[in-house]
């Protein structure tokens, strides 16, 4: 019996103090024409992943970047792999996560510009987060062999929020 007497004190002061329109209100009326549009988030974008490809990172004398696609990366120290994403019509920010799987764990792990870097406890995984300005719609992200890294088979899992986009299974070979 309490909560009907609340609630009529309250619908019927709210209606003596026009809280409770007879008219809709215009809200949108002066405020949406000088509106500023915010950046959307990349959750709320829709993600197409137009090309994803793996391999081995080739640098020009004029520094343009090139992936030798390959799913066999020589254990030679200074080899760089990794991967590069194309987002079909996207612009702006990405904020994506790539988890790289190694057979076994390294002598040592480290990047290069102190980014959101976890590993695992038992050493062979890591988890990589950046944010990256994509004004062409690509993403990408390459490792340096190092001495003590592992032969074996490796995955990398590309994923923008908790959405996987992109999965490279690859192999750490000895050279010859």
């Amino acid at each position: 019996m309490r909560t009907w007497a609340t609630i009529a004190v309250l619908a019927s002061s709210w209606l003596i103090f026009g809280v409770i329109c007879s008219e809709p209100i215009a809200a949108t009326s002066g405020i949406a024409q000088n509106a500023t549009p915010f950046p959307t988030p990349t959750s709320l974008k829709k993600i197409i992943v137009s090309n994803a490809e793996f391999g081995l990172k080739r640098v020009d004398s004029k520094g343009n970047v090139t992936i030798f696609r390959t799913t066999r990366v020589p254990l030679q120290q200074g080899n760089a792999y990794g991967w590069r994403i194309k987002l079909k019509d996207y612009q702006g920010e990405v904020k994506w996560r790539e988890v790289l799987h190694l057979p076994k764990p390294p002598e040592t792990w480290g990047t290069d510009n102190g980014e959101d870097f976890s590993i695992s406890a038992d050493g062979t995984t890591s988890v990589t987060r950046r944010t990256q300005s994509a004004p062409d719609g690509v993403i990408r992200n390459f490792w340096t062999i190092a001495p003590g890294d592992p032969l074996g088979k490796y995955r990398i899992d590309v994923y923008i929020d908790d959405r996987l986009i992109g999965t490279f299974d690859f192999e750490v070979i000895a050279v010859k």
